[in-house]
């Protein structure tokens, strides 16, 4: 079986025909199942932590942050996204997911999240500092940190994301190499730590081809390094294009099933109910 678990309606609206996209994409990749995952900044219920945590100033990087905040935020609530989804249960096989970023009050965020019935959860690092690294506006921040320190920083936040106990899934991991800043020091360290931390928490990976697509980088994320790691750990994977338009639905998804098998992975992770079950990946 093929799922494709993490994809986005943001760029469009929550209408049928919109929606309607993502299911042919997927039709013809011939995946059994999609997920939708909403971003958290979708939805008014967490506006307050992303205030709460993002550098806002009136530097290069507040700026534009107060700016990302202002444009297409926090247009739906999460009553509205679970009766769009049930509507297009009734003539799709579709589960309903979120991602989450990395918020510091991960209380707060499990207050908001246990209120509510997702088939899974993902847990993405998408801001180092209180700045969106993965924004490329924000490029030249890069150039003020230490590669050994972003490294670290990451490593820190995904180790407190797993900690929570809220999630599912790690979401693109180490995608910190998505503008080609690749370490000239052995980072061993870090990709342990990150899958032990997944390895307590019992989550499984998002391997995930927006990496191959939407970036500089283009390679998978999770890149190979740490998917030999995962392997060792016998962590649970997904296979996942980000998709943010309909037609990216399932895209470079047979590169990313010969990719994992490359590493041993013969099986992938189905969700419902927030259960994990794990099937034969054909």
């Amino acid at each position: 079986m093929r799922f494709d678990y993490h994809m986005h309606f943001e760029y469009g609206d929550y209408k049928e025909d919109w929606a309607e996209g993502f299911f042919t994409a997927a039709k013809s990749h011939g995946l059994n199942e999609i997920g939708i995952s909403e971003h958290t900044h979708t939805f008014p219920e967490f506006e307050k932590l992303y205030y709460d945590d993002l550098i806002l100033d009136d530097s290069p990087v507040g700026k534009f942050q107060r700016v990302w905040l202002k444009t297409n935020k926090f247009k739906h609530t999460l009553q509205d996204y679970f009766n769009f989804i049930a509507q297009l249960q009734k003539n799709h096989a579709v589960k309903i997911g979120i991602e989450v970023c990395n918020f510091r009050n991960q209380s707060a965020v499990k207050k908001i999240l246990d209120a509510w019935d997702f088939d899974y959860r993902i847990g993405s690092v998408h801001f180092l500092w209180g700045w969106g690294y993965d924004a490329s506006k924000l490029i030249d921040e890069w150039q003020r940190h230490d590669l050994r320190d972003i490294w670290e920083e990451y490593t820190a936040q995904v180790e407190q994301l797993a900690a929570s106990g809220n999630y599912d899934i790690l979401g693109h991991p180490f995608n910190i190499r998505l503008f080609k800043h690749f370490p000239d020091f052995d980072v061993t360290e870090y990709l342990e730590r990150v899958a032990d931390a997944l390895q307590k928490a019992d989550m499984a990976i998002d391997v995930n081809t927006g990496t191959v697509y939407r970036y500089p980088v283009a390679e998978i994320s999770p890149y190979a390094d740490f998917m030999k790691v995962a392997a060792a750990h016998n962590l649970p994977i997904t296979i996942n294009s980000d998709a943010h338009q309909p037609e990216d639905c399932g895209r470079f998804g047979e590169e990313a099933v010969n990719y994992v098998k490359s590493f041993g992975y013969k099986k992938i992770a189905r969700y419902s109910k927030r259960s994990r079950v794990l099937v034969d990946l054909t």
